[in-house]
């Protein structure tokens, strides 16, 4: 059997889109509670998402362009990963305060995320691109795939959202963007 190296390179970043869902997942959580979910975009599924990007991009006029860049590097890529948080607090009231607010329900009816929710969220996101980085793929943090992904509800209740494209290419996609 003889295997290309697009297939090869293509069916790894597929297999290391699982490994890095799981390595999000086992992060360390503040209170031990997990308000994470992630999920793998390719084919048909990333088009819609790297489309909603250019529409969010071509929205915003000038200040948007960075929105097109990134939904091409996303094209460029066989495979997305989300990573997103619920805006979940901890209960922990009066007590922490770190948020702004006076306590977890002000910053509930504020409609303010929780700041255990965005440190957790950039754990996991630590975690997941060490797997990438590890397995010598090209990868990039970025918001404008989760501000898409967040637009079409791709990963429902969970608003804040982070999207790491997965590349292999004799250049790494995501440097020297214009």
């Amino acid at each position: 059997m003889l295997i290309n190296s697009k297939t090869a390179e293509e069916s790894a970043i597929l297999n290391l889109a699982y490994d890095v869902c799981a390595a999000a997942r086992t992060a360390p959580k503040a209170c031990g509670i997990d308000h994470l979910e992630t999920a793998i975009l390719a084919g048909n599924d990333k088009d819609r998402l790297t489309a909603e990007m250019r529409k969010i991009g071509e929205a915003l006029g000038d200040s948007g362009k960075f929105f097109c860049r990134d939904a091409g590097n996303a094209e460029a890529s066989a495979a997305v990963v989300l990573v997103g948080a619920k805006y979940e607090t901890r209960g922990l009231g009066e007590r922490c305060k770190l948020c702004g607010f006076e306590n977890c329900a002000a910053c509930e009816k504020a409609g303010a995320a929780c700041v255990f929710t965005s440190m957790d969220l950039g754990i996991a996101l630590g975690s997941a691109v060490s797997m990438v980085a590890n397995n010598r793929v090209d990868n990039r943090i970025m918001f404008t795939i989760g501000q898409a992904a967040a637009k079409l509800g791709l990963l429902g209740e969970h608003k804040l959202i982070m999207g790491i494209p997965l590349s292999v290419s004799g250049k790494s996609v995501f440097y020297d963007r214009a």
